[in-house]
């Protein structure tokens, strides 16, 4: 256990001290705050566009010169960074979850339930795994082992090698959002309205917490708490050493959903609503400091890059803000619904559309 636990505090130190140049994950890093600490360019532009002919709705991940993104035409993609220009493409079936990096393999889940581990150089398949339902999310490492959520109610844990460890079931839905890790632990959250914590080396339930609605976001850490958006409109912080809940924000505007993941610094925690807002919460007293209106939904979960804030809207815009005060820095219009999220490493920032665009922004050539 103890081994286990020290490998897996070591990949953490190890992907933190990288996420300057890139973006492995869904979220950025094992703990999925959502927070880069590569220095973007302060003006924004278009540096390329790649277009497919159907939807891209996951992140990207960026590791060096290479772009990773699964799409709804049945094919992951690998792009140069510097021009768009197209590696190579995997076919398989189509693709909602976000490509994960680790040794030399990308890792991403299929809408036929299928896990994928492809070699990053070439994409040619090392190994493939069958789970019984669609899989949306990501995948997440601790040590050697590769946890991911399937939408046949479980949560996995696979040896490098693609061998089923263990599995975690969540009653009465599907496990959609990516795992985080941290120390030893992991969390899901499901249709159980149950906030699960998690043994990641035997799969065991350590404790819970009744969350009060369903979840399909991703949990993001900092210290001893984690922030995790509901559909019952409300976002939580639980301490999850014990676990129990700090506080709850509920958007003033009712009936709404938390879909999209926070990004959380160390005195905000900044998430996305089917309200149609972005909003800005105080991470220690859970109050609002500021929403930002957009005009339609926002299942893009933001991300933090220095003092700035990004993400896109179903409004068909890309948005950038000021962090500290949630006003409008730049909004780019892209032609189409953005449900992917952004993602940030070699001095750009990498966003799919529902029009099938693959935009990066950075520096102007």
């Amino acid at each position: 256990m103890r081994a286990r636990c020290l490998s897996a505090l070591a990949l953490l130190i190890v992907i933190t001290a990288a996420g300057g140049a890139d973006w492995p994950i869904f979220r950025g890093n094992p703990l999925q705050t959502g927070v880069s600490d590569d220095k973007l360019p302060e003006q924004l532009v278009v540096r390329w566009k790649f277009t497919v002919k159907d939807a891209f709705e996951g992140a990207a991940c960026i590791v060096k010169d290479t772009v990773y993104i699964g799409c709804m035409d049945e094919h992951l993609y690998a792009l140069k960074l510097d021009d768009g220009s197209e590696r190579w493409k995997y076919k398989a079936a189509s693709f909602k979850a976000s490509p994960s990096f680790k040794d030399g393999a990308i890792y991403i889940g299929d809408s036929d339930g299928i896990l994928h581990c492809v070699e990053a150089a070439t994409g040619k398949k090392r190994w493939t795994f069958e789970s019984n339902g669609e899989i949306s999310s990501g995948v997440t490492f601790a040590g050697d082992t590769v946890l991911f959520g399937s939408g046949d109610e479980h949560l996995y844990c696979l040896s490098k090698e693609g061998k089923e460890l263990w599995k975690f079931k969540v009653p009465g839905g599907p496990v959609l959002a990516t795992p985080a890790v941290v120390g030893d632990r992991t969390f899901v959250a499901g249709c159980d309205s149950m906030l699960h914590v998690i043994d990641v080396a035997k799969g065991k339930e350590l404790g819970s917490v009744d969350i009060g609605g369903q979840a399909g976001a991703t949990t993001a850490i900092v210290g001893d708490q984690l922030y995790v958006g509901t559909m019952g409109n409300q976002v939580l912080a639980i301490e999850w050493k014990k676990p129990e809940i700090v506080w709850k924000y509920e958007a003033p505007r009712r009936a709404n959903a938390f879909f999209a993941s926070a990004a959380v610094t160390d005195s905000l925690v900044v998430v996305g609503s089917r309200d149609k807002r972005v909003h800005a919460i105080d991470r220690k007293k859970g109050t609002g400091v500021w929403s930002f209106p957009t005009e339609g939904k926002v299942d893009s979960s933001p991300v933090i890059a220095g003092q700035r804030v990004f993400f896109g809207s179903a409004d068909n815009h890309f948005y950038e803000l000021n962090l500290a005060k949630g006003t409008q820095v730049l909004k780019l219009d892209l032609g189409a619904p953005i449900l992917a999220s952004p993602a940030v490493g070699g001095g750009c920032l990498v966003i799919g559309t529902e029009k099938g665009v693959v935009y990066c922004l950075g520096a102007k050539k």
